[in-house]
């Protein structure tokens, strides 16, 4: 198990690829993509099942209390609503489809209603349930995992240095001891972050440190777009280089992993998303986000053909 300083530290072994020209880190990215995860290329979506009201003040966060953001507000949705929206998630070619509720964390009863819409939607179709439930114990999660959840998401957000000024209401222990209990329940781990908040690239290279000696099996990478009414609205977004160059190293630093776009990358990136792919990503978050609108998932789906295309192409070669 990694504590304290031996987690969250920069090392030296990574920081020399903030200087590599952008082409370099492409190309290494995108061979480590090839010889570790082959031509696998990962869909989900997401299910915001809880909304609003959360007590955490991330700085990033529309569903924070603590901001004043135009976004509906709601409790657990019931089961039904749920249920068909994971059957349409399948229908639209996603894999996995994940439940994601606000706050800091649920109760056991909450934890317990969760598990009967799992049960539910594992009887009923076939695909992967994931959960985003906030900070739970170690129990908690067993509960998820015996319900049928492959997969626990829970993002460490940003390094662990540059943590204090993202949050305030928890550290960054927490979210590590979070991950570490999904770990020990038996459950696969997808936790990654958001870039674009005022961290510099020394930052990105010791959360995808991070994320590597914790071994988890997805990494998503949002990238910012400033939400009005959230501490961050007003930043400016980030050069596409500057993120494309995180894409490569993210590839570099925990090649096993799968490597997901998910939000931002319509608004940001626009009609350069297929290059985050060349740079060795390969997954990505369909359908919409928490409280952002996605594009057209045919969109989606034709870009994915393309890439698969290209990567054949390469891959043969």
């Amino acid at each position: 198990m990694l504590e304290g300083d031996e987690m969250g530290k920069k090392s030296e072994n990574y920081l020399h690829l903030a200087d590599l020209p952008l082409q370099e880190l492409i190309t290494q990215a995108l061979e480590l993509k090839f010889q570790h995860r082959g031509m696998n290329f990962g869909l989900c979506t997401i299910s915001n099942a809880r909304s609003g009201r959360c007590s955490e003040d991330c700085a990033f966060c529309a569903q924070s209390s603590r901001h004043r953001c135009d976004i509906e507000t709601y409790g657990l949705r019931p089961a039904a609503e749920i249920l068909d929206e994971a059957r349409r998630a399948k229908e639209a070619g996603a894999q996995r489809f994940s439940m994601v509720t606000s706050g800091r964390g649920l109760s056991t009863e909450q934890v317990e209603n969760i598990c009967s819409i799992v049960i539910a939607i594992r009887e009923n179709l076939d695909i992967e349930v994931c959960c985003s439930l906030g900070i739970l114990s170690r129990e908690q999660l067993e509960m998820l995992k015996d319900a049928g959840v492959s997969r626990y998401h829970h993002n460490i957000e940003t390094s662990e240095e540059f943590f204090h000024r993202i949050c305030t209401t928890h550290q960054f222990h927490h979210r590590i001891a979070t991950i570490q209990a999904a770990q020990d329940a038996g459950l696969e781990v997808c936790s990654g972050g958001i870039i674009g908040m005022g961290e510099d690239i020394h930052d990105r290279i010791s959360m995808a440190e991070t994320l590597s000696r914790l071994q988890v099996d997805s990494m998503p990478l949002n990238i910012l777009v400033p939400i009005k009414g959230t501490r961050l609205y007003g930043i400016g977004m980030l050069p596409v280089a500057e993120i494309i160059r995180t894409v490569a190293i993210w590839r570099i630093i925990h090649p096993d992993a799968a490597l997901r776009i998910a939000g931002g990358r319509e608004t940001v990136l626009k009609d350069l998303q297929p290059v985050a792919f060349m740079a060795g990503a390969d997954a990505m978050l369909i359908g919409g986000y928490l409280t952002v609108r996605g594009r057209a998932v045919e969109a989606d789906l034709e870009m994915v053909r393309e890439i698969e295309g290209l990567w054949k192409e390469m891959y043969q070669r």
